[in-house]
């Protein structure tokens, strides 16, 4: 069996040089560039899942639903800036809004009425965001709301997902990448002052979609737990929708142990609906977090909370010790992010029909790219939600994706070699790995042709194969 799955190895290794020389061929300036870039930027690049063997293309701008490199190629997009770009690149709603914007200033550093304006139409939207702040990420926001549960409850233990992923921040950069119980360079997750010989985490992981796994470790957190935070749709971890009765089993022992129930939309928020995942599934979070969509295409996160809870960071009244420190940042509230926001939202609230298209588009690509892929011989599953899908190479054992743990033990070189391929040869564009989103601007003929593509390229792999064996 080792000598089996070294040839097959050996075969796909060949196929992905084949891939590469035709990247290469087509990217010259693009890898010169890289080499420049290495010299001052670790990898080449400031996001680490920016970079991918051999080297990242280079942008020159992006209009629709394509990409441009600086070599003159022109890749149909489905990265849409890290999920955020619902309308498509430079959409001309926000075009004119930042037109008219810009002259008035980029950064005011004082308060600014396109806040309230904002604020307002998120409050309207969802309601459950009675109170909020702005800052300029997503980590942010998330760092802030596991700030808030811990001030608001007087406990100490945040509960995630594993494999959950909530941006950089140090509290919840614990058990993101499999194997989960390995911490990450860097990252010290608190020590006990008053026992030297123990290092005590206040962090801890639960199973996704395991109600009985993860109320068990709950349990054992009960007395200091200060909020459970999930993705309603694992983004990183693999594309992967949450049960609803997964969800409500968390937001219940939530209520039931004084603890609070933070839902991290910041990928969900407006992208699979209006009102969010919160209102697919009919949950009632405490707190919430959303960034992406709401800013237009530009910078931004949000902090939504019950009003008793987000007046905790009230500065009114209160010295430095009586208040939760959650404002800050240069660029929070900038006028540029908050009038693109406002402008995105409204346009969505007038146009609420493209989340049925998007979301029969969505349905169309995973039920068939998983059939010619399947009946070439290579066995895969898409997962995915409305606009979001991510195609995994099926191992040994796994059948189906329910978790982060059965992402990871997918065939990922296959899953990296499957995108580089798209991007190589048929000038489709995923982040290697990574889930895809749809815009607007796609359409039929754009999954039809990503179909095909996955059909050729199953087909390169069986021949890969079978011409060894």
């Amino acid at each position: 069996m080792c000598i089996l799955h070294s040839i097959m190895q050996l075969e796909l290794n060949t196929l992905m040089s084949k891939y590469v020389k035709y990247y290469e061929a087509k990217t010259k300036r693009s890898r010169v560039l890289f080499e420049e870039a290495s010299r001052l930027l670790p990898s080449g690049t400031s996001h680490n899942i920016r970079y991918f063997e051999p080297y990242p293309f280079f942008t020159r701008m992006a209009s629709g639903k394509f990409i441009y490199d600086v070599d003159g190629n022109a890749y149909t997009d489905y990265w849409m800036g890290h999920w955020s770009l619902i309308l498509g690149h430079a959409p001309k709603v926000i075009v004119d809004t930042l037109k008219d914007r810009i002259p008035e200033g980029t950064l005011f550093g004082t308060v600014n009425e396109h806040t309230i304006r904002l604020a307002e139409l998120i409050n309207k939207f969802m309601p459950r965001a009675e109170m909020l702040r702005f800052c300029s990420t997503g980590s942010e926001a998330t760092m802030y709301a596991i700030r808030l549960a811990r001030a608001y409850t007087g406990k100490r233990v945040i509960a995630k997902i594993e494999g959950g992923w909530h941006g950089f921040n140090s509290d919840l950069n614990y058990a993101v990448n499999y194997p989960f119980e390995q911490e990450g360079k860097g990252l010290v997750y608190y020590y006990d002052d008053h026992n030297n010989d123990m290092a005590s985490r206040y962090i801890v992981a639960l199973p996704f979609n395991d109600i009985d796994g993860s109320l068990n470790i709950l349990s054992k957190v009960k007395d200091d737990l200060a909020g459970i935070i999930v993705e309603p749709l694992l983004g990183g971890a693999g594309c992967i929708p949450a049960s609803k009765d997964y969800l409500h089993a968390l937001q219940e022992y939530a209520k039931s142990s004084n603890s609070l129930f933070i839902l991290d939309e910041i990928v969900t928020g407006f992208r699979l609906s209006l009102h969010g995942a919160q209102s697919i599934y009919a949950l009632e979070p405490d707190i919430f977090t959303l960034g992406k969509i709401a800013g237009g295409g530009l910078p931004i996160g949000v902090v939504c909370a019950l009003k008793e809870i987000m007046s905790l960071a009230d500065v009114r009244g209160k010295d430095k010790y009586a208040r939760v420190s959650i404002g800050g940042g240069t660029f929070s509230e900038n006028p540029l992010s908050m009038a693109a926001g406002y402008a995105m939202l409204e346009y969505l609230s007038r146009n609420e029909h493209i989340y049925d298209r998007l979301a029969m588009l969505g349905d169309y690509i995973r039920s068939n790219v998983d059939k010619v892929m399947n009946e070439n011989g290579v066995r895969v599953k898409s997962t995915g939600m409305g606009s979001l899908f991510l195609t995994h190479f099926l191992s040994k054992g796994i059948d189906d994706v329910r978790n982060a743990r059965d992402a990871s033990l997918c065939n990922v070189a296959l899953q990296r070699l499957y995108h580089f391929a798209l991007l190589s040869m048929y000038d489709i564009f995923f982040l290697p790995n990574k889930l895809g989103a749809l815009s607007i601007e796609h359409d039929i003929v754009d999954a039809r042709k990503l179909i095909d593509a996955s059909a050729n390229i199953a087909r390169d792999i069986k021949d890969a194969i079978n011409n060894k064996l």
